[in-house]
Formats: C-alpha cells, structure tokens, sequence
C-alpha cells in the first residue's frame, strides 16, 4: 500500500460511437478475456435492440436503468470488541456506478434468453421500469441498511 500519496485514476478514453465514457466503462466490464470489441459487438447491439423494442434511444434508456438501478446505502461489517456488527454507510459515487453496473451485468448473463445482446436489452428494459432483479437487489440493500440503521455510530 502507497503511504506517500495516492495513485491518479486512470482518465477512460470515451467510446467510438456515442463518445460517452460511461458506456466505455460498461463495455470495459461487460469484456471477458479483453475481447473489447466483441464487448463493443454485444452492448451496441443490446442498445439497438432497445431501440427496437420501445422506441425510444438506447442510450437514454441505458441512464435512465443505471439511475435507478444505483444504490445510495449499503451496509459495512465492523468488528467491535468481538462483536461484528453489519453498519450502514453512504455508498461514494465512483462506486455507485461501479455496484449498479455489476448488478445489471451479472443479472443480465443469468437471464434466459439467447443471446448476451437480448438478456442485457431485456434488463436494461426492466431496470429502466424499475422492475427487476437488479432493482430488487438494490432495494435489499437499502432494507438491509435501514434494518441496522441502530448501527449507524459505529461508523469511522
């Protein structure tokens, strides 16, 4: 670990087609094995399925399914005098990004339909709802973070 001073974030170089670096970082973790353009392949196509399906751009129902799809708190364990306790935090916004596309993405491969393009359409879809299991799995943590909000002065 760096005790002199904290690396600098790497700057992500925006993507070629809605030159927008949020859908950069969504293909970087949708890329298995660095295979990023047929990453590119699978989320291009999955936003112009949604284009397809509702009618609306793809892009704007991508924002709209990550915003909703963001968590605000989660909870944290800490160890105090041999007790663990599960402590509600503020959720930092580098990370909210991060957590609300690794829900979309896990959710997305779990789904049945046939191709990678078509289970992350359909999620994206649902979250854009509200619906889903990735809105579920964010409305669990807040339950989980308000079910221990006693826990709240632990915190450091």
């Amino acid at each position: 670990m760096a005790r002199r001073r904290r690396p600098e974030r790497r700057k992500v170089t925006p993507d070629p087609v809605y030159s927008d670096t949020v859908i950069a970082k969504f293909i970087n973790y949708v890329m298995l094995d660095g295979k990023r353009s047929v990453a590119r392949k699978m989320v291009y196509g999955a936003l112009d399925s949604i284009k397809e399906q509702t009618g609306q751009e793809g892009i704007e129902v991508f924002r709209s399914a990550l915003s909703n799809v963001k968590p605000s708190l989660e909870v944290k364990s800490r160890r105090i005098g041999g007790a663990t306790y599960q402590v509600p935090i503020e959720v930092r916004p580098d990370r909210r990004v991060m957590l609300a596309m690794h829900w979309l993405i896990d959710f997305a491969r779990s789904r049945p339909e046939h191709t990678f393009a078509q289970r992350l359409a359909a999620e994206l879809i649902l979250a854009s709802k509200n619906e889903g299991p990735s809105i579920k799995k964010r409305e669990d943590t807040h339950r989980m973070a308000d079910a221990n909000k006693a826990f709240a002065h632990c915190r450091w």
